[in-house]
C-alpha cells in the first residue's frame, strides 16, 4: 500500500482558487487607488506651485526690465531693449530642452502595482 506523494497531496478546491484570486485582485485595486491618490495629490500641487512661481517669476522679471531700461534710457535704449530679449529667448530655450527632457525621463506610472503584478505571476506560474 504504498500511495505515491501525488495522491496523497491535497487538490485545491476550485472555491479555495478562486478566493485566492479574488484576494490577489483587491489587493492590486487597492494599490491602484493608492497610487493613484498619491498622484492625484503631487500633480495638483506641482500645478499650484508651478503656477505661482510663472506667477512671481514673471512680476521679477517685469520689475528687473523696467529697471535696466530706466537706467540706459538715454543712452543705450535700444541695446539694453536687445539685450533683455537675448537673455530671455536663452532661457526660454534652456528651459524648453530642460522640461523636454525631465518628460521623457518620467517614471512609468503605478510601477509598484506593475512590479506586484510581476512577483504574482513569478510565483503562480512553475
Amino acid at each position: 500500500m504504498d500511495a505515491s506523494p501525488s495522491e496523497n497531496a491535497p487538490k485545491p478546491s476550485l472555491k479555495k482558487l478562486g478566493g485566492a484570486f479574488v484576494g490577489l485582485m483587491q489587493g492590486h485595486l487597492e494599490l491602484i487607488g493608492i497610487e493613484l491618490q498619491e498622484e492625484k495629490s503631487r500633480t495638483f500641487q506641482l500645478f499650484i506651485f508651478s503656477g505661482l512661481s510663472l506667477f512671481f517669476g514673471l512680476l521679477v522679471t517685469i520689475g528687473i526690465s523696467a529697471a535696466i531700461l530706466i537706467g540706459f534710457w538715454d543712452s543705450y535704449r535700444l541695446a539694453a531693449i536687445i539685450g533683455l530679449c537675448v537673455v530671455y529667448g536663452l532661457g526660454l530655450i534652456i528651459c524648453v530642452l530642460r522640461a523636454v527632457r525631465l518628460a521623457e525621463m518620467a517614471s512609468v506610472p503605478f510601477q509598484a502595482t506593475v512590479e506586484e503584478l510581476a512577483r504574482n505571476r513569478e510565483r503562480l506560474l512553475p
